[in-house]
């Protein structure tokens, strides 16, 4: 997608991305902490919670993984496979930086012609080359390597993201109690206060 290849494009793609996988991470934190849900441990786990923030570590792979735009939309879409594919296995402040790199790195080396090994992909990552290929290999069998993306899912997710990138503006967070976790978003700025809704 040219749309993809501007330059502020991809900045505002990264930083709405990271704060939606940051609103999930935190809500999936706090739903730990009040409920007995038991939620497994994997691979993809730290012993604790990364010091770099979501953003800056997208923004750390967008710039040294040289890896096409769309493959940050792929590994979109597979972190969404991933977490249906894994309810047991929700994203947290724990585990979403490994299965970020991990994700971005199956999508490049999917999509793209030229892409780098483990090792740099490791290096960009923080971690070590054992464990980056240790979450590859856990990671595609929690995919069921289910790696193909149609144009016609692609091009729904992208434009998901576009419609919600041309709404990212200051925000006023509301939690609605319910069974399942909701995050209700209001923007301060329209005066009718329209509700949007991500169920994680």
């Amino acid at each position: 997608m040219a749309e993809l290849e501007n330059p502020s494009v991809m900045s505002k793609l990264i930083a709405f991305l990271s704060s939606l996988l940051e609103r999930v991470a935190e809500s999936n934190d706090l739903t730990r902490r009040v409920t007995t849900r038991s939620q497994r441990v994997s691979v993809f786990h730290g012993l604790s919670r990364p010091t770099i923030t979501i953003q800056s570590y997208l923004e750390r792979i967008f710039k040294y993984a040289n890896c096409s735009p769309s493959c940050f939309v792929v590994a979109y879409v597979y972190l969404d496979r991933f977490t249906h594919r894994q309810p047991s296995l929700p994203i947290n402040s724990f585990n979403v930086h490994r299965l970020l790199i991990t994700s971005v790195m199956v999508a490049a080396k999917f999509l793209d012609d030229l892409y780098y090994n483990n090792a740099y992909y490791a290096k960009v990552g923080g971690i070590s080359t054992k464990e980056m290929n240790f979450l590859e290999l856990d990671f595609l069998f929690g995919l069921g390597f289910e790696l193909n993306v149609t144009p016609n899912t692609f091009h729904a997710y992208f434009t998901y993201l576009q419609k919600e990138m041309t709404l990212l503006q200051p925000l006023s967070l509301v939690v609605v109690p319910s069974s399942r976790s909701v995050i209700t978003f209001i923007n301060d700025d329209e005066a009718s206060h329209q509700k949007q809704q991500l169920a994680v």
